[in-house]
């Protein structure tokens, strides 16, 4: 897979210049690069998929969302059970397997979240949070072309991800693959939009809030909740 040139232009920036976040986040070193990158995005999200994600909240039964959101769960549960077993978690394998099954079957392919009625809760792993796991570090922050918050371990395990355990983007028919990986993505832009209308309002500085919320939600799921205090003098 080829990253986008801005991406390879951060992850040289992040190499070359270790000292350009003295007076800043030591987990940002490219951050005036990260900006410039999280306006783009912000900007596409303001003129495109916000107003689309509106339109489709606002005209889709809630029945439908639900049915929507419950799909594309459950298609990720492919992508969690492949980490549970990376990751050496053999019960959580066998329970994240039986909701991947249940649902599959008896939730008519996911529509219905009938695991979650039986106990199975919903697990997050992705090959990310596995290379944590086993010890590789984060690297610095970055903010990816149309993609959002990210770091180097999450970038290469997201893509990874994408090409071995992503059902939609690895469907054949690309007449029916750019219609559901379009639906999936406005799906859960609406999700978000309560919560990306709070920060709007809230936030001093919605730039800065994105990256530490999603810096510090990305250290829980590596220690799965229970992180080591983090130094930031060494």
């Amino acid at each position: 897979m080829n990253l986008p040139s801005k991406l390879i232009i951060a992850m040289a920036a992040s190499i070359g210049l270790p000292g350009c976040a003295v007076n800043g986040d030591p987990r940002d070193p490219i951050e005036p690069v990260n900006r410039a990158i999280y306006s783009f995005n912000d900007g596409l999200d303001r003129a495109i998929l916000k107003p689309v994600a509106q339109t489709y909240k606002a005209i889709t039964p809630k029945f439908a969302q639900t049915g929507v959101r419950n799909f594309f769960s459950n298609l990720d549960d492919v992508t969690v059970v492949a980490n549970d077993i990376l990751q050496f978690k053999p019960e959580q394998t066998a329970r994240d397997f039986l909701r991947l099954t249940f649902n599959t079957t008896f939730g008519l392919f996911g529509l219905l979240d009938v695991a979650s009625e039986m106990g199975l809760e919903k697990h997050n792993e992705d090959l990310g949070q596995t290379l944590g796991h086993w010890g590789v570090g984060s690297g610095p922050y970055l903010v990816l072309p149309l993609l959002g918050p990210s770091n180097i371990r999450d970038t290469i395990g997201s893509s990874v991800d994408r090409q071995h355990t992503d059902l939609v983007r690895n469907f054949d028919e690309v007449s029916t693959r750019n219609p559901v990986m379009a639906l999936r993505l406005i799906g859960r832009r609406a999700e978000l939009l309560g919560a990306k209308q709070m920060v709007d309002e809230a936030a001093l500085d919605d730039y800065e809030f994105t990256r530490d919320f999603y810096l510090e939600r990305r250290r829980g799921l590596v220690y799965d909740g229970n992180p080591p205090r983090e130094d930031f003098d060494h």
